[in-house]
């Protein structure tokens, strides 16, 4: 029998939770990350639970027991149970009805079986009891541990179902897959098949799966799989994987903002609906690798992290060794406060000269390897008047 010990079994929305769906006479099993991931030494964040109980069974009990409960999903017997703990996602056993690659129309069931079947991968068609006792109606223990991403039945159906599918599967395949194992044939052959779906895809949900993607340890199988059947192109027009597989030898930092900017491609931030925030720091670093700046100014401007994913990234992309010495120069320059303050200059300097005066002193206290002093700098700026 395998177990699991993972904190949402003593989580206190959970436990209130499935004391009542058991008390009652219902199923309440953990599924999906909640079960794979501590399967793996992995944290688990998000709380799903499967059931046999109705939607408004679910309902009634969870309010019974003083939590509450939000409607997220009713229509396809989805609600969310809130109290002291994490939110907990509770799903009644489904089985598909139709589909039509975006959407679809389900029946609520009571049988397990049913319900692992119409999931998308065996590993994440993995039940755990509120004891942390684990079923595994389908083989999904064994894939997970031999990193395999494998779709539950046939490959060309489950991805019909749901054209997402398509970037999960590699998504998922950066997370657990094994590349001494390659990837699954014929998820990839499924995927491949219906590649031209993908723009049926909504961008939100398109850049959701390739950030998550782009943030796993070892993404470079899939990434690769994805240019070979076609795929990364339909997302990324124009990307290259040189740099990026460059980049990964380069550096072990799993960073999906620096991968993105050594991958490259038109209108990422359009086609991924990138954030302001993750906008604003790829062009940032887009603009910093074709910068003149050293190591040491980098580090002044961008602080450490950041300056060492350009040098990163300008080694990828312009295929230079990398040099470690540059995480000195980094450090040197982030550490570094120039000497020269406005005050220093209003004496005799005013407006915009103060400015330009600035901007100056810092140029040749950066030049000078950030070692000029205080007096050494405004000895070699002009006078005012």
């Amino acid at each position: 029998m395998t177990t699991i010990d993972a904190p949402w079994m003593r989580d206190e929305t959970l436990v209130p939770l499935a004391k009542a769906l058991e008390g009652a006479g219902y199923l309440a099993l953990a599924v999906g990350g909640a079960v794979r991931n501590p399967l793996m030494g992995r944290g688990a964040s998000d709380i799903d639970l499967a059931t046999d109980a109705l939607p408004e069974v679910v309902s009634d009990l969870a309010i019974g027991a003083g939590l509450r409960v939000i409607p997220t999903g009713i229509e396809h017997g989805t609600v969310t149970v809130l109290g002291e703990g994490e939110p907990v996602e509770v799903t009644t056993f489904r089985k598909d009805v139709e589909t039509d690659g975006r959407h679809a129309e389900v029946a609520f069931g009571a049988d397990l079986a049913e319900d692992a079947a119409r999931r998308d991968f065996t590993l994440n068609a993995i039940y755990a009891d509120p004891s942390g006792v684990v079923f595994d109606p389908l083989g999904g223990i064994a894939d997970l541990r031999e990193g395999i991403v494998r779709f539950v039945g046939d490959a060309d159906r489950r991805v019909q179902e749901d054209y997402l599918r398509i970037l999960r599967f590699f998504r998922f395949t950066a997370q657990f897959g094994n590349p001494e194992h390659g990837i699954e044939p014929e998820g990839l052959s499924a995927c491949a098949t219906f590649s031209s779906e993908i723009e049926t895809i909504s961008a939100e949900r398109i850049g959701m799966e390739m950030l998550k993607l782009l943030a796993a340890e070892e993404p470079e199988l899939a990434v690769a799989a994805m240019q070979q059947c076609g795929i990364l192109h339909a997302i990324l027009p124009g990307a290259d994987t040189a740099a990026f597989f460059r980049l990964s030898g380069i550096t072990d930092r799993a960073d999906p903002i620096q991968r993105l900017a050594a991958l490259g491609g038109e209108g990422v931030s359009k086609r991924l609906r990138l954030s302001r925030a993750q906008t604003r720091r790829l062009e940032s670093l887009r603009k910093a690798i074709e910068a003149a700046s050293g190591p040491g100014e980098l580090g002044y401007r961008l602080g450490a992290e950041e300056a060492l994913a350009v040098m990163e990234l300008r080694a990828a992309l312009f295929e230079a060794p990398f040099d470690r010495a540059v995480t000195k120069q980094v450090a040197v320059g982030a550490g570094a406060t120039c000497p020269v303050a406005a005050a220093d200059l209003s004496k005799t300097l005013h407006g915009k000269a103060i400015g330009d005066a600035l901007r100056a002193a810092e140029a040749f206290w950066i030049a000078s390897g950030f070692t000029l002093g205080k007096e050494e700098i405004l000895e070699r700026l002009p006078r005012g008047d």
